[in-house]
Parts: C-alpha cells; sequence; structure tokens
C-alpha cells in the first residue's frame, strides 16, 4: 500500500509544480497577469506539501526520486496543454528517469 500511496504523492505534487511554474509561465511571459503568478505561487507551495507526505522519511531520496518523475510529467504535460511533440530521445530520456525514481524509491532496503 506505501507505494501505491507513494505514487499518487509523486503524481499530485507534479501536477502542482509543474503546474504551478505553468501558471507563473503564463502570467509572466505570456503577459497573463498577477491572477495567474499568484495562483501558480500557491500551486507551487501546495507541491511542497504533498512532498512532505511521502511515507519515506529521507528529504533527499523524495527530491531525488521526484526528479525523474518531474522529468515525464513535464514532457506529458506539454503534449496535453501546450501541444509539444516529444521526440524519441525525450520519451528515452525519461524513461531512464522514471526507471530511476523506481530504483531510488522501491529497491528492496534492509530495515
Amino acid at each position: 500500500m506505501n507505494t501505491a500511496r507513494s505514487i499518487v504523492l509523486f503524481l499530485g505534487a507534479a501536477l502542482f509544480e509543474i503546474g504551478g511554474a505553468w501558471l507563473v509561465w503564463q502570467g509572466f511571459r505570456e503577459h497573463r497577469g498577477w491572477l495567474w503568478i499568484g495562483a501558480g505561487v500557491i500551486a507551487l507551495g501546495l507541491y511542497g506539501f504533498f512532498a512532505s507526505l511521502q511515507p519515506d522519511a529521507h528529504f533527499g531520496r523524495i527530491l531525488a526520486a521526484y526528479g525523474g518523475v518531474f522529468v515525464a510529467g513535464s514532457l506529458v504535460w506539454g503534449m496535453v496543454v501546450d501541444g509539444f511533440r516529444p521526440d524519441r530521445w525525450d520519451v528515452t530520456g525519461a524513461l531512464i528517469c522514471l526507471v530511476g525514481v523506481a530504483v531510488i524509491m522501491y529497491a528492496p532496503r534492509p530495515a
């Protein structure tokens, strides 16, 4: 159950971090205004809370593993929201990152 919970938390964290960064980008770079930027800042704060709910107690491990989720999630976000078309190297790199996530987070460790 901890693995499923961890995956859900990673997905939620990705949604808030990537979505928050996208909102700030839209507010600043696309001139949509301070309301978008403020919503982005709030979403980025929520990302931090999601990350802190992971069952593993080691901040460095969580953040390192989340990096791989962020890479893959950013490509998915770009595809869904911005119409980005990743090439085979983008996809390969994202898959490598997700393998890294699995090794860092879910490899068996002595108690």
